[in-house]
């Protein structure tokens, strides 16, 4: 029987993972049960694993500005460790990346392998995360970029839309970031296919199909809330400065999936009904 470790089981992405995992053989550490930057305790956990997905990041992009040696060790450091104890265990490594690997100055969906060019202290340390996994475990290691992710076990944006839509009358949504809403559901599913498929190791995009402004997903969410959308007005990133910068294009290509005869993952809007439908985001 194979035997899977989920890392950074307590996150939206890690719990959907033991979700679509029932039945299998399981371990699910989280972030205090296992320090990915701890190198021999990272090996010991992933000793007797077949397949590994790391789940386990450091997500806060604007903390990471001020903050880019702690992004690194969990992003990068982590990953290498990781990829490593796989590499030494014979395990195969589904590494988690992200959109912010690419600079968003695209009209066309990244390829899987476009150029990396991040423009943040988030998307530097994943990009070298990405690296990490790639030279340490070439025939194991797989890379999943992923984006706009929202789920049931933790904050997300859809939360956040329909949490605005209970206090304010109006809510403001910038319509000059361009993206893939994604959920983690389907991207569970999709990283299962892959290992279960046996498709060969690289680079893959687990995003949910289409394109999306924030304000385009949520309009969606307030109207399958049974909200009004014209709730929800158009503003532009000037309006909403931060720390990190954003990419204005994170819609990211699927190629790599028909070449290993796998699907891409559906549309976002339907993804988005479901994800209501079966109350993943409080409501039916």
């Amino acid at each position: 029987m194979m035997r899977y470790l989920v890392v950074g089981a307590g996150g939206m992405l890690g719990t959907d993972l033991q979700q679509v995992l029932a039945g299998r053989e399981v371990v699910a550490l989280t972030r205090s049960e296992l320090d990915v930057t701890d190198a021999s305790a990272t090996a010991e956990a992933v000793r007797e694993a077949d397949v590994v997905f790391n789940a386990a990041a450091y997500t806060k992009v604007d903390d990471a500005e001020s903050n880019e040696e702690a992004a690194y060790a969990v992003n990068a450091t982590g990953a290498a460790n990781l990829a490593s104890a796989a590499a030494a265990a014979g395990a195969r490594l589904v590494q988690v990346s992200t959109d912010y690997v690419f600079d968003g100055g695209a009209n066309e969906p990244y390829a899987e392998d476009e150029p990396l060019n991040p423009v943040s202290a988030y998307g530097r340390t994943k990009a070298e995360g990405e690296r990490a996994v790639l030279a340490a475990h070439p025939t194991g290691g797989y890379i999943v970029r992923t984006a706009w992710l929202y789920g049931q076990h933790g904050p997300n944006f859809a939360a956040t839309m329909l949490r605005l839509a209970a206090d304010r009358d109006t809510v403001s949504v910038v319509t000059d970031q361009v993206g893939q809403p994604t959920w983690t559901l389907d991207l569970a599913k999709q990283l299962v296919a892959l290992v279960d498929s046996d498709a060969p190791a690289g680079v893959y995009h687990g995003t949910n199909s289409g394109r999306a402004s924030w304000f385009d997903f949520a309009r969606e969410v307030f109207r399958l809330a049974g909200l009004d959308p014209d709730r929800v007005r158009p503003t532009d990133s000037t309006a909403f400065v931060r720390p990190a910068p954003r990419p204005a294009f994170s819609v990211l290509g699927h190629d790599a999936w028909s070449r290993v005869g796998l699907s891409p993952m559906r549309p976002w809007q339907d993804a988005l009904a479901d994800a209501f439908g079966t109350g993943a985001l409080g409501a039916r």
